[in-house]
């Protein structure tokens, strides 16, 4: 398969796979349904970063706006359901959270009505004409071009990941989150192009699931700490350093963990274009 071909099939089936999660999500809303559409959003979102970086055209910059406004329309109630599921394995330990709990799932009832209608609100025509008009644009450009700017485009993604990498401190958690960040967009990225790799290895995707899933970790606790101590300035509590203490406890292990397999990422491309990649040198 051609570099093209490559970019318009991940145009093609993400942009299906976000409609059908969208018709589900409006049709039979649910926390797993409201997740399904998050990532088929991000997904579809990752294909306009990348398009991006291939030209320039404010049709794809209209496109990614309006997908980025509807994925942050999800934000407030992904980050109350991912906090209750973790209450909920920790409870019985600390049952110091339950009046939290109790806040968060009020918070929730209100969340999901406002969810909802914000999903039924959302109108795609235009965004589909737009998409069309973009695959127009990407059909016409010369295979050879496409073939060459897609690897390039993950090199560019990875030199940001090594300098994010580099100014990153540990104790700094903002700092983990731009790394976060910026090896998103790169695994994202090599997702798409994967085809045009030869020789990949396919358990990589896992590993570099597993590495931003460690950091993700660290943000929903860092989340969860912030929610917390709000939660408690405003209300009367008999014992909330337990919880205060059961966060911290948990983000310092987040912590330790990542620092300890933090040297992975380097393990997941080459350093500059005219290196080999890490799976092409001898064991």
């Amino acid at each position: 398969m051609d570099a093209k071909a490559i970019l318009l099939e991940a145009l093609d089936e993400r942009w299906d796979k976000f409609r059908v999660q969208r018709k589900t999500c409006r049709a039979e809303f649910s926390a797993e349904a409201v997740h399904d559409l998050r990532v088929a959003t991000r997904r579809l979102l990752a294909v306009f970063d990348l398009l991006r970086s291939l030209f320039t055209h404010k049709r794809i910059q209209k496109v990614r706006r309006e997908l980025k406004d509807q994925l942050d329309d999800l934000d407030s109630l992904r980050d109350t359901q991912v906090l209750l599921a973790d209450i909920s394995e920790f409870i019985l330990k600390v049952p110091e959270l339950q009046s939290f709990q109790e806040r968060l799932r009020k918070n929730e009832t209100s969340l999901l009505r406002r969810t909802r209608a914000l999903i039924k609100s959302h109108k795609i025509g235009k965004l589909g004409e737009r998409l069309k008009k973009i695959r127009e644009m990407i059909a016409v450009l010369p295979d050879q071009t496409i073939g060459a700017q897609l690897p390039a485009a993950a090199d560019l993604r990875f030199a940001c990941v090594l300098e994010t990498y580099a100014a990153m401190d540990t104790e700094n958690i903002p700092s983990i989150h731009k790394l976060r960040v910026a090896f998103k967009k790169f695994r994202y990225t090599v997702e798409i192009i994967q085809p045009l790799l030869e020789n990949f290895p396919t358990k990589n995707f896992k590993q570099m699931h597993d590495y931003q899933s460690m950091m993700g970790d660290i943000q929903d606790l860092e989340v969860a700490s912030e929610q917390w101590a709000d939660f408690k300035d405003r209300a009367s509590l008999s014992n909330p350093e337990l919880v205060t203490d059961h966060y911290a406890s948990r983000l310092r292990t987040a912590v330790m963990n990542f620092i300890e397999d933090k040297a992975e990422v380097l393990t997941f491309w080459r350093n500059r274009p005219e290196e080999p990649f890490p799976w092409e040198k001898p064991v």
